[in-house]
């Protein structure tokens, strides 16, 4: 999964970035355009089934799922005609597969805004507009391409309707994730490979003391929660530099700060946990005394696609999956004894992955 964190220069995207990846590669400074070239850290996505599940299996190594995230330029108005580093910026975007807004709700004399102001709604208007022209513009490539198709074969005049609907719907100032149509549609539109259709959480950076006081009726977080909900994406209340001061902090030490201020997870915790359910991710677990291991997947996937996760051959030549839930086998505590008592299934190729299934396969190439 790659996320993309984007936003109005010295919002706090690369303040963030940094804590998130707890690497300091991203140059943080007040002005604009410090990040030029997209940075980019691995973070391992925190599970602690992986540790439970090692008590058991003693293995040689922990494997946890993983997270890349991109730290792109600052936006500014303009970028779709080249402004700021333009398109280069917009190409960044594409390679994502969503995109975090990072979105200034906090006052600071000492650090300049672009716009000289604090207005989220404002801010986030500015960056999907860039997003939505940029967007029309391959639509109209699009369209006149599948136009040129349709003169040979009818076939493609309902896509060329479906893209000018659409083109409309952009030209109005909305999103295409906002854009109505049936999921065959969905499918078409997909192909366009629009910005605006990424999903998004956007991450309304307050301060310490905003995000640790009432911030559900902060001012600037209510305008990004109400864009958000319009919408239909998702807000997370967080403070890049509390989490950069977090960083390099043990479990316990970072427990024991968030407890202090009223909180139960990190920023990167809770945006983890958003990331998965907006993308439709699950994880399923390998264990044994080689590795413990995380795999992370589409919500739906089947065994055998889910065998190929870890190498194609397994899928290949996939016969069955030996699958118990990590609940039932921390019961149990161990595979042997789970499977005495009946809770080891064997699954066929048909079988629906689940969240936290341990799962065995079985195969032969």
């Amino acid at each position: 999964m790659k996320l993309g964190i984007v936003g109005l220069p010295n919002v706090g995207k690369s303040t963030l970035f940094n804590a998130l990846t707890d690497s300091g590669n991203a140059q943080a400074a007040n002005y604009p355009f410090c990040t030029i070239d997209p940075n980019v850290g691995i973070v391992p996505v925190p599970d602690y089934r992986l540790d439970e599940l090692a008590k058991i299996y003693n293995p040689k190594k922990i494997t946890p799922a993983i997270i890349e995230f991109v730290d792109i330029a600052g936006l500014v108005k303009g970028a779709s005609q080249g402004e700021g580093l333009g398109n280069k910026f917009l190409s960044h975007i594409r390679q994502v597969d969503a995109i975090v807004h990072v979105v200034r709700c906090f006052s600071d004399d000492n650090i300049i805004h672009v716009d000289g102001s604090i207005n989220p709604q404002r801010d986030i208007e500015t960056i999907n507009l860039e997003l939505i022209f940029s967007d029309i513009e391959m639509l109209e490539r699009r369209i006149d391409k599948t136009e040129k198709l349709a003169k040979g074969d009818k076939k493609y005049l309902p896509e060329v309707a479906l893209l000018k609907d659409l083109k409309a719907h952009l030209e109005k100032g909305l999103t295409a994730r906002t854009f109505e149509c049936s999921p065959e549609d969905q499918e078409i539109i997909a192909t366009v490979d629009l910005l605006t259709d990424k999903p998004v959480i956007y991450a309304a950076n307050m301060s310490d003391e905003q995000l640790a006081g009432d911030y559900e009726n902060d001012p600037g977080y209510m305008a990004v929660k109400a864009f958000a909900q319009e919408e239909g994406s998702d807000v997370l209340p967080i403070c890049a530099s509390m989490e950069a001061e977090m960083a390099g902090m043990s479990r316990e030490e970072k427990t024991e700060f968030l407890s202090e201020l009223g909180f139960e997870k990190s920023g990167l915790d809770r945006l983890i946990t958003l990331s998965y359910e907006r993308l439709g991710l699950i994880s399923y677990l390998t264990a044994g005394e080689p590795e413990v291991r995380a795999w992370t997947i589409t919500r739906g996937t089947k065994a055998p696609g889910a065998a190929g996760k870890i190498h194609s051959d397994f899928e290949r030549g996939f016969i069955r999956a030996e699958v118990v839930h990590y609940d039932q086998l921390m019961e149990c505590g161990s595979f042997a004894l789970a499977k005495e008592k009946g809770l080891v299934r064997s699954e066929g190729k048909e079988y629906v992955m689940k969240d936290g299934d341990v799962v065995l396969f079985r195969f032969n190439v």
